[in-house]
């Protein structure tokens, strides 16, 4: 194939179809007018090689005048239309308007027929790239008429959530958001067999490279920057850092498909379901042995504060096996997971 079918070509200047269609009609409405004085000759026998060439040439302009109308076309805003004739590419149309083209020219669109879970692929009456939908919602039917135009529009593809081993081998389920446009229509139209589908492959690709690197967790000794050193970095901590290296990635990936990655969310993250219950039990004693040392650590200091309160005010005095027993109560009082049972001493401290 010619490199030069890489590089787009926008068509300029061609922004006359009404005018086109005006004097179309006018030639229609002036080939019926002679076809109605050439069949009015014949009857009377006045006809002259004159007339009936003219008669010719109006009938043959009636059946096959029709070809001119192939040639105008419509596009509306953040619309595009590939046009390639008998085979070669020749341009590109770009831009709200009514155009006339060589009327031979044939838009392409290879993934004019391919719905992915994105935004402007939802059942509904209208379609992002011109097409004309039909759909009956009692009988759940929906007919739409093919259509050859490319949406430059801003579109958001939802993937499938994805089971996927992280750094540490635990299976994760994540799905991604990616937003995307296309910047270059003959790259997406002849680069690739179907930029869509290709699009929605990369992002798989790119997604399981990028997660591998990372733990679902912040882990112990686990280098996710590749400097050597171990670091922090985790899928649920490091959310914005990990999106931007899939974007980055799935770009690389789809440079020669003329898309451009506006950018890359993560939608869902969570274990896998069969280590969804033990991790979440994991994480649950974490939790506790954090919440104890807090508790711990507070508790331990109210004691010192009252053994030195106590020392200062002189209120009483107390050896060191008074001291001992006090703060195993008070620690037991202040540690414990129920309300204390007060008992009161009503006899001598010794």
């Amino acid at each position: 194939m010619d490199d030069k079918i890489l590089e787009e070509k926008l068509i300029q200047g061609k922004k006359n179809g009404l005018f086109m269609l005006l004097i179309t009609l006018l030639l229609y409405i002036l080939a019926i007018v002679g076809l109605i004085i050439g069949i009015i000759n014949f009857e009377a026998e006045t006809d002259t090689p004159l007339t009936t060439a003219l008669f010719v040439i109006c009938l043959i302009f009636i059946c096959l005048g029709w070809i001119i109308f192939c040639g105008l076309k419509v596009l509306k805003p953040q619309e595009a239309l590939v046009l390639t004739l008998f085979g070669k590419y020749i341009g590109t149309l770009k831009g709200d308007g009514f155009y006339f083209v060589n009327p031979f020219c044939a838009g392409v669109n290879p993934a004019s027929h391919t719905k992915l879970s994105q935004s402007d692929d939802v059942k509904g009456l209208s379609s992002a790239n011109g097409a004309l939908v039909i759909a009956d919602a009692a009988s759940n039917i929906r007919l739409e008429a093919p259509s050859n135009k490319l949406s430059l529009k801003i579109m958001t593809l939802n993937n499938s959530r994805q089971k996927i081993n992280d750094c540490l081998g635990n299976p994760i389920e994540i799905g991604i958001a990616v937003t995307w446009r296309i910047v270059d229509t003959a790259k997406a139209v002849f680069n690739v067999d179907n930029y869509k589908e290709f699009l929605s492959l990369q992002c798989d690709s790119a997604l399981r490279n990028i997660v591998r690197i990372y733990p679902y967790d912040v882990a112990p000794n686990v280098d996710t920057t590749g400097d050597g050193l171990a670091d922090e970095g985790s899928l649920r901590g490091s959310s914005e850092i990990v999106a931007g290296k899939i974007r980055d990635e799935i770009q690389t990936r789809v440079e020669d498909a003329g898309i451009e990655i506006v950018e890359a969310r993560i939608t869902y993250l969570a274990y896998a379901p069969e280590i969804a219950a033990v991790m979440l039990q994991r994480q649950q004693a974490s939790a506790i042995i954090d919440a104890r040392k807090m508790i711990v650590d507070g508790a331990v200091g109210m004691v010192e504060m009252a053994l030195e309160r106590l020392n200062e005010s002189h209120t009483v005095e107390l050896d060191e096996e008074r001291k001992a027993a006090m703060v195993s109560n008070l620690l037991v009082v202040l540690c414990g997971n129920h309300d204390a049972q007060p008992v009161v001493n009503s006899g001598s401290l010794y």
